[in-house]
């Protein structure tokens, strides 16, 4: 859900759609910021022979806005290469992978990457990094952390990088929500749900022992945020090449033209819920500059309209806010200027007044220690989201209880959330992820083999 198969059109391209985006003061280093994208969604462990990859006819790019105008100030540009050793064999691999330069490995990748300033062209700033092969399995992977370890790289000026299959962290219950909005722990009192279940029921992990292909770049705060401008913008996008044609002659597809953008991804799950159906794509091809053209669907988010009615009786003051007609201010701070001072008490992630869907970051708020909360912000750690994202951060159960009126209070003091508001969840937390974080980069947990988890 955060942003898996979120458009009708990227849902038949998953090389190149973006899931999850992260960024967050880093726990262990936190003089650098950590920027993760996460690519491929819903990957089952055991899909070999050919097995997941990152596409090298795609431009996966990490942007970051420095100065409040919802444009790219800097860009991390990502290409990949792929290499077949031996054509001649079925096999991804011949034997056990015991080093990144193993011959048993038949299918690898590598990767460069480049940097670009505004609407600069990229400078190369490191090629021919080695991505680790996907986790498949103890005979075939036996000491897969150390693979992950040898593809961790150092490119200098301070930062390091990251890119290949790593655990799902993001955790929701998919099988239920899109069920006509249901929610296992009050089934009971979902319209439809009333003439089916009996009882209310713990939430069940959809994205459990799957993996994502994950791109992570750790970069000084010094490098990203202007001086005195602690706040940045940011979000991630896959490219294509706008022309491609089938090369009958030698059995492949040819690319070419300018590259036009497929995928865009900054806080988790807008395309997939507040973003109307027949506007996903157009969503997707567009820059967080022009989010002013959907500035409506914030203002009136149309899950908020629903719940009262999937939850008759349960929303009462937010059915009464839905029918005054007055715009959710605090759903468009969330999500499309950031919070200015005053409205939380020690904290801000304001980037301006351009309306523009970006992962906020406050460069300047150090990582959580005693008050850590996977409810971010609205659980008390400023670390959390909506102020970047990390990987630990219940964003289902913040962005549901956000959209139910729970932040409403912030820019209206009168309105009283409904007591559900306080509560609602998909039934989820932390211990739903099999395969949890790590506390050091790149921070998402060890990918599940496909031996283990054959489904």
């Amino acid at each position: 859900m955060s942003s898996h198969r979120e458009a009708p059109e990227i849902s038949k391209d998953p090389v190149a759609d973006s899931t999850d985006l992260y960024a967050f003061v880093s726990p262990d280093k936190p003089g650098t910021v950590t920027l993760i994208a996460n690519y491929i969604p819903l990957q089952e462990p055991s899909g070999g022979p050919n097995f997941y990859e990152f596409g090298d006819d795609v431009r996966y790019e990490i942007h970051i806005d420095n100065n409040g105008d919802s444009r790219a100030d800097i860009s991390f540009q990502f290409r990949f290469t792929t290499e077949v050793v031996t054509p001649e064999t079925f096999l991804y691999n011949t034997g056990p992978i015991t080093s990144l330069s193993s011959p048993n490995w038949n299918r690898r990748q590598s990767y460069s990457v480049s940097v670009a300033s505004g609407n600069g062209p990229g400078r190369n700033i490191a090629s021919g990094l080695t991505c680790p092969p996907c986790n498949i399995g103890p005979l075939s992977t036996p000491d897969y952390a150390a693979l992950a370890a040898a593809a961790t790289h150092d490119i200098g000026s301070g930062i390091t990088v990251f890119a290949g299959q790593r655990a799902e962290a993001f955790y929701v219950d998919l099988g239920s929500i899109f069920d006509l909005g249901n929610l296992r722990p009050f089934q009971t009192a979902n319209v439809f749900g009333k003439t089916v279940f009996n009882k209310n029921a713990p939430g069940v992990n959809a994205t459990n022992h799957l993996n994502v292909h994950s791109i992570a770049i750790q970069v000084p705060i010094t490098a990203l945020a202007r001086t005195s401008k602690p706040v940045i913008g940011v979000w991630t996008t896959a490219s294509r090449q706008r022309v491609r044609f089938w090369d009958a002659d030698h059995g492949k597809n040819v690319d070419s033209g300018p590259f036009r953008q497929v995928s865009r991804l900054a806080n988790p799950m807008v395309n997939e819920v507040l973003i109307p159906m027949g506007k996903k794509d157009q969503w997707n091809s567009l820059p967080p500059a022009d989010d002013k053209l959907f500035a409506s669907y914030f203002a009136s988010p149309g899950f908020s309209g629903l719940l009262p009615t999937l939850y008759p009786e349960v929303f009462p003051n937010l059915n009464a806010l839905n029918k005054s007609g007055k715009p959710r201010a605090d759903i468009e701070a969330i999500f499309l200027t950031g919070l200015p001072t005053g409205i939380v008490p020690g904290f801000t992630n304001l980037t301006g007044p351009i309306q523009a869907d970006m992962l906020r970051l406050n460069t300047s708020i150090p990582p959580a220690t005693s008050k850590l909360s996977t409810l971010g912000v609205v659980g008390g750690d400023l670390a959390g989201f909506p102020n970047g994202r990390r990987p630990i951060d219940d964003v289902v159960t913040i962005e549901l209880r956000a959209l139910a009126g729970l932040t409403y209070p912030l820019v209206d003091k009168t309105f009283t959330p409904d007591a559900a508001a306080k509560a609602v969840t998909d039934g989820l937390d932390g211990t739903s992820v099999a395969n949890p974080p790590a506390g050091h980069f790149p921070y998402l947990g060890t990918p599940y083999d496909g031996y283990r988890n054959p489904s």
